[in-house]
């Protein structure tokens, strides 16, 4: 038999790993309001899959969740098969982007549904807008005084989160509070999965309706400070 030479065999492998990668699913993560990719860095997902960080921008003035949910959608590639995974903010994205595009699964960390499942403080402000009396400076040195005291669990690794939440707009902190208040889903769709934390203090446990798996003093920030019994949860999820 003809031996194979150097360029051959190397051209052999790059055509099978570029046919292996074409064939993995990806999963599409979105951060919280005041978190980035770091947020998912310390999860450890099946290598079967590509994993893609999203990076949104600041929302329109009066824009709703749906609609930043819509422009988001341009950087998803629909033409193959594709998984969501959202935190916080970033879960009811999903929520909102599962009913735009068609995802296999949709998966949500310490987040919401719909706007039944948040509590008290945001639905005052939909009768009430309070927070449209403040300035945008205000709000965001609000939330960063806020954040270690609502989550303790955040002072695990406070590092990141100062960093993570620090490096935002204060107008992208007021805009996207608004778009939470404002939210309009009441409804939920049939092929999410809910994670959530019984110890979660921004997203209150007690009215998060039927969570299909509950981690226990789990907080709001889990994603990190939890990330290796969420990476079980998530590996679990997408074998099925």
């Amino acid at each position: 038999m003809k031996k194979l030479n150097v360029a051959t065999v190397l051209v052999l492998m790059l055509i099978s790993f570029l046919c292996y990668s074409q064939n993995k699913k990806t999963i599409y993560f979105f951060p919280g309001q005041g978190s980035d990719k770091r947020i998912f860095e310390s999860l450890t997902i099946d290598s079967s899959y590509n994993c893609k960080f999203l990076e949104y921008g600041t929302p329109e003035r009066k824009a709703t969740l749906k609609e930043f949910a819509k422009q988001i959608s341009a950087s998803i590639d629909t033409t193959e098969e594709f998984i969501l995974v959202g935190v916080s903010l970033g879960g009811m994205i999903c929520a909102e982007l599962n009913e735009i595009l068609n995802p296999e699964k949709v998966i949500l960390i310490s987040s919401a549904k719909n706007r039944t499942e948040l509590p008290f403080r945001y639905k005052f402000q939909r009768i009430i807008p309070l927070f449209e009396i403040f300035p945008a400076g205000v709000l965001f040195w609000g939330a960063k005084i806020l954040q270690p005291i609502v989550e303790p669990d955040r002072n695990t690794n406070e590092d990141i989160f100062k960093s993570m939440l620090y490096s935002k707009n204060p107008e992208y902190i007021k805009r996207t509070i608004r778009l939470i208040i404002k939210w309009k889903r009441t409804l939920n769709s049939q092929n999410i999965i809910h994670i959530h934390g019984t110890n979660d203090h921004t997203l209150p446990f007690r009215n998060i309706a039927e969570p299909d798996y509950v981690i226990e003093n789990g907080s709001h920030m889990m994603a990190l400070t939890r990330a290796d019994e969420i990476s079980e949860i998530l590996n679990e999820i997408l074998r099925k």
